[in-house]
């Protein structure tokens, strides 16, 4: 169990990675490679979660950490949760394990999402419209969505443009379309006790994502995927005031490390009595673990 009272912070938004070579015929190593470039990550293949959990124990910092169920969609064979549970298990002095389920997988990924919060401590669930192919708001995947409701368990989706297929050819074929945050206010609406997180600065949909978490209780916005030091005005300002208890700490590790992200923070223009409340005290409420 992490000791939410003395760890330095809270990294919302993590991915898991498995060990090299393991996608050596699917495409997903050049993926990841091309993005390491982007991003100017120190790494020809990402870490794995024990590697993962090393450095955000070595930081101090818990970290929500999740796959991408994308297979559908990309080819990229999945991680399976149970593995990424199982690990995170190993692991739970610092790591938070969410899951992801292609919202395609209907009724039987409903049901693994109930297995998965009842027995294997799963706190959470990822979701990347533009990686999986899906409008957040098709009724299809609103059998998923009600498993995740009745857990009482946060939703986090992908919001904006993505550094996944960024450069490469057709952008290697991923839909910018299906990651506008405006999709999600009808979540918000159809499932208002389910928590919702808009990730990242949602470029080049920034004050869509504001008015829905204002507008709506149970939507939250993770600050990963961007330095600080990059973060629009608006954004800044809605955090410092009407949102001040809606934001997140969140890194995009492996692509950004959180010592990084922390130091842009500490020089961003956030009110000193709010950053408590990006860095730990917001997303302890959402877990349901604030003393």
């Amino acid at each position: 169990m992490v000791d939410f009272e003395n760890v330095r912070a809270i990294d919302f938004h993590t991915h898991a990675e498995e060990a090299c070579g393991c996608h050596a015929d699917d495409g997903y190593d050049e993926l990841q490679s091309t993005m390491a470039k982007y991003f100017g990550a120190p790494w020809q293949h990402p870490p794995t979660i024990d590697e993962t959990a090393a450095h955000y124990r070595e930081k101090n910092i818990a970290a929500v950490i999740f796959p991408v169920d994308a297979e559908r969609e990309t080819g990229y064979r999945r991680y399976d949760n149970y593995e990424v549970a199982d690990a995170c298990a190993k692991n739970s002095d610092i790591l938070i394990p969410f899951a992801s389920i292609d919202p395609a997988k209907g009724k039987l990924g409903a049901r693994e999402a109930r297995d998965l919060v009842e027995n294997h401590g799963v706190q959470g669930f990822k979701f990347h419209p533009t990686m999986q192919g899906f409008y957040p708001n098709d009724r299809s995947a609103y059998v998923l969505y009600e498993a995740i409701a009745e857990t009482g368990k946060p939703a986090l989706f992908h919001t904006g443009q993505t550094g996944v297929g960024s450069g490469m050819p057709g952008g290697n074929g991923m839909r910018l379309k299906y990651s506008n945050p405006m999709y999600m206010d009808d979540l918000a609406v159809d499932f208002p006790d389910m928590p919702i997180i808009l990730a990242h600065p949602s470029f080049p949909w920034q004050e869509e994502a504001l008015s829905v978490a204002q507008h709506k209780p149970n939507v939250y916005i993770d600050l990963s995927g961007w330095s600080p030091k990059y973060f629009p005005k608006i954004l800044i300002q809605y955090a410092n005031r009407m949102l001040k208890k809606k934001m997140l700490f969140g890194s995009d590790w492996p692509m950004i490390a959180p010592e990084k992200w922390l130091d842009a923070f500490d020089q961003a223009d956030f009110r000193d009595d709010v950053r408590p409340l990006i860095l730990k005290e917001n997303a302890m409420r959402l877990l349901g673990v604030a003393s």
